[in-house]
């Protein structure tokens, strides 16, 4: 694979961060000058924000989860041999890939609701389903990253002494 789509795509939601949070940046900002300077509120950049916020959070946890940057518990951890320590941590990716997977399908629920409902949201008119879409879309990206996670693991069960630092790259 050509190393630039690699690139990208290892960091594909890190750019839609990027994206999100410059856009709502720039949204709020346009908000501040019209309610302050012109004295005129923009009534959509609120809702919008807040949407925009909302898929940030869902792609950057998935982004959290391909760069190991979620918090956990090592302390217990740390007192066991090597091998159980990947034991253990090949477990804890098993089982964030099922609570995935369960909240997909929940969320995936809620937007088949919200768009069979047509409920629009209250000051941009756009489907509900649109903003819920976030959570199963957020959660493909998740078990993603936690399955290349899993098979990273599964290669390098059997190293000594850790994980190569250029398997890292």
């Amino acid at each position: 694979m050509n190393s630039k789509l690699k690139h990208f795509l290892d960091n594909f939601e890190g750019y839609c961060c990027v994206v999100t949070l410059t856009l709502m940046s720039f949204v709020v900002f346009i908000q501040v000058v019209f309610r302050f300077i012109i004295k005129s509120s923009l009534p959509w950049s609120e809702e919008m924000s807040r949407y925009l916020l909302v898929w940030t959070a869902y792609l950057g946890g998935a982004y959290g989860a391909r760069r190991g940057a979620h918090i956990g518990v090592e302390a217990f951890t740390m007192l066991l041999p090597k091998k159980a320590q990947k034991v253990i941590n090949i477990f804890i990716i098993i089982v964030s890939i099922i609570l995935c997977a369960v909240i997909f399908k929940y969320g995936l629920g809620i937007v088949q609701t919200q768009l069979s409902g047509g409920q629009l949201s209250p000051a941009m008119r756009i489907p509900m389903g649109y903003m819920y879409a976030a959570i199963p879309i957020g959660m493909i990206f998740f078990i993603i990253r936690f399955v290349q996670e899993l098979i990273f693991q599964l290669k390098h069960f059997k190293d000594e002494g850790g994980i190569p630092k250029e398997a890292l790259d």
